[in-house]
Formats: structure tokens, sequence, C-alpha cells
């Protein structure tokens, strides 16, 4: 398939038309995603408004149900298949290694999304999000995990192909930029934590068919939270290259170290999925030296990565203002930043909300005393409300306000309408 490329007149990056399409059709289904998880989590809000009281019981979890699996899962992923053929291809100026297999991908994880939506909507999956055997939805539930999560491994798999054929085709000198490292490791942990959605779902499918007699709920409840909890620490991943990337859009910054933040990114590689035992603290089958090891001494190497990033990212920022003149007392670069750029409000606030309210009390609940205080309270809601929300999301909606102009070729609508958001 011959390969075709375009170069966008705003930043002189070179388009391949494959990945450009794969690009719009991934976010624009994280966009639905977002979209159908937001209608259902004002129906949640308005069943916990007590004078209002929406919905009955069995109504109100399938919907808080559907908005978790769909906020949590579905937005997320497909739009970080978006940054990775956007890290990879265009960030690189190469062509996408197999347009066809994206395609596939893309169509894999729609099937899967929509038969998990469908099997909830349909009250067959009243299982709540972390669907725990002996708890059995409907097989056609457990076959749509395990579309979705095939057809996301093979888009990760699509967007290192496409690293190795820039590299073939000397597309690039030197290092690969650290954006595209950035988005490998994201893809890195990607692949560990699909990999875990895969091998539960599939024995589990084969339950609900009648094929397999039992599902050990205590296996389930290990494997799951690797895929539960690390598909959110791809987000991070992701989430901190989109920092890296709108900062120098929006000021033209350069990291201060480029080895200190590869080596940030790769201690998330190592220790980054062991938070996820932070789920398991209670679980009684475990042992005290399993957790002691996964939530205090080997999270805290991933927490290390994050402060190393947190600081790395405003310092480059404030060195860049600098080099602009604006040197005047302590915060002049700050205060002259450009704030009406909705890609730089969105990269303050996704840090500073990130780091201070989602990072933190994440870090907390490594603690087994207040990780058992805080089990199934909203401070768990909460936490991740704010690393989701208050930081992935708004960190993918800052790069989406630069990815409209250069992928969609379109103009916003509203620049300040976009910043207020």
């Amino acid at each position: 398939m011959e390969a075709v490329f375009r170069t966008c007149a705003q930043t002189g990056l070179k388009v391949h038309n494959h990945a450009e399409r794969l690009i719009r059709v991934n976010a624009v289904a994280g966009v639905f995603s977002i979209l159908f998880g937001g209608i259902a989590a004002v129906l949640v809000l308005l069943t916990r408004w007590p004078a209002v009281h929406l919905l009955d019981p069995a109504s109100y979890y399938r919907a808080l149900t559907f908005h978790g699996i769909n906020m949590l899962i579905f937005w997320i992923i497909f739009f970080e298949v978006a940054v990775l053929y956007f890290a990879g291809p265009i960030v690189l100026g190469s062509r996408l290694a197999w347009p066809k297999i994206g395609w596939v991908s893309f169509f894999l994880m729609v099937a899967g999304s929509l038969l998990i939506d469908i099997a909830i909507l349909q009250g067959r999956a009243d299982v709540m999000f972390t669907s725990y055997a002996p708890m059995q939805a409907a097989s056609h539930f457990y076959l749509g995990w395990i579309l979705f999560a095939v057809g996301a491994l093979v888009a990760v798999c699509n967007f290192f192909a496409s690293l190795v054929v820039a590299r073939a085709e000397k597309t690039y000198t030197g290092s690969i930029p650290l954006v595209t490292f950035g988005a490998a490791t994201a893809g890195i942990i990607a692949v560990v934590t699909l990999a875990h959605g895969a091998i539960i779902y599939i024995p589990t499918w084969l339950w609900s068919l009648g094929i397999i007699e039992r599902i050990d709920p205590g296996i389930y409840r290990l494997i799951w939270w690797a895929l539960g909890h690390s598909s959110q620490q791809i987000n991070v991943a992701a989430m901190v290259t989109i920092w890296y990337l709108l900062a120098t859009l929006t000021v033209g910054a350069t990291p201060i170290n480029e080895k200190v933040c590869r080596s940030a990114f790769l201690l998330y590689i190592l220790f980054i999925n062991l938070a996820s035992a932070h789920h398991l603290l209670v679980d009684p089958q475990l042992s005290p030296a399993w957790k002691i090891w996964n939530t205090s001494y080997g999270m805290y190497l991933a927490v290390l990565a994050s402060m190393i990033h947190g600081m790395t990212v405003p310092a480059s920022v404030e060195v860049a203002q600098r080099r602009k003149g604006l040197t005047k007392g302590l915060f002049e670069w700050l205060a002259k930043a450009p704030w009406g750029s909705p890609g730089f409000a969105a990269l303050a606030l996704s840090l500073v909300l990130f780091g201070f309210i989602g990072g933190i009390t994440g870090v907390t609940f490594g603690a087994e005393q207040v990780n058992i205080i805080s089990h199934n309270t909203l401070r768990i809601t909460g936490h991740f409300h704010a690393t989701v929300v208050a930081g992935t999301t708004l960190a993918f909606m800052g790069l989406t306000y630069y990815v409209v102009p250069l992928i969609f070729r379109r103009h916003l609508i509203s620049t300040k309408l976009a910043t207020a958001q």
C-alpha cells in the first residue's frame, strides 16, 4: 500500500494519511464514549440527589457500571490509541506500519465496547465494574472485553511496528523524541495491562458458556486488578507524555535534562503496575510481605517518577519563559504565561490537580491502615475522579485543541470557550 503524506502548514509535521484517519476515528470513538459515560453520570447524580432519586436500585447500579466502564476504560483507551498513532508516525514523520491492521483493531475495539454496553443496558451484566466471580454476566459481556482488549493490544503492536519502520527508513536521527519515548512507555504498560485482561476474561467467558466449571475468585481478583488499575497507569504515562508535548506546543519548552525524564519513564515501566496491589490490601489470601513490597517500596519508586515529571515539566516551562525575557521577580514567567491558550490552561491545571489531589490521595491508599478505613468509601471515588478527570481528561482535552487543526483540519469555534472549559 503506497504511503501518502501531506505537510501541515502550521506545524510542518509530515502527516501520513492512514495514520491521520485512524487518529480521527479513535479520537471520535473516545469522545462518544465520554458522552455516553457523561449521560450515565448525570443519571447517577440525579439518583444520589435525595430530592430527585431518579432511578431504582437496579437501574442505578447499571448506570453506575455503564458510567465507569465508558469513562475509565473506553474513553481513555480509544484516545490513547490515537495518541500512540500521533506520537509514532506523525511525530517521527513516518508511515503507519500496518494500516489495514489498524482498522481491524479499531473495529474490534468498537465491537467489544458495544457488546459490553449492550449487555449492561440489557440488565444481563449486573456484576458492577469489577465483575468479580462468582457473580456471572451474559457471555457476550465477557466476549466484548476480550474483543476490546485484543483490539487495543493489536493497536499497540501497530505503534511499535511503526517505530521499527521509522527507524529502518531513517525518518529521524539519534534517539526517538521524548514524546515518542513517553508514548512507548504507555504502550509497554498497555501490553502488560491488556494481556492480563485477555488472560482473565477468556476463561471467564468460557465459564459463562458452561465450558469451564468454576473460576477461582481469588485468582480472578488478582489478575483482574492488573487490568483494572493498570489501565489507569497507561493513562498516567500518556498524560505525562502530553504534558511534555503541551509544554513544547504552548511556550516552546524543552526538557532541562532528557536523561532524567527518560529515567523517570523507565521507573514507570518497572514499578507503576505494582500500585494495583492497593486494591487487594484487605484480601486475606495474599501475604503481608507481598502487600508491603508492592504498595510501599515498589509503588514509591513509581511515585518518585511522578515527582520527577511534576518538577521537570513546570521547570522547563519556566526556563522557556525566562529565555523570552520574562525574568522580573520570581513569578513573572508564570503570570505572563499564555493562560488564554486552552492547551496551556489544561497543562497547568492537569499538572496541579493530578499531583496534589489525585496523586497524593493514591499514595495514602498504599498504607494498609488507611486503606482499610478508606475501602469502599467516597474517598476512593474522589481519588480516581481527581486522577482521570482532573488529570488525564483535562490533559487529553488540552491536546485535542491542537489535534483538531492538525488532524481534522478544522478551526476551533471559540478559543475562549475552550479555555473556559
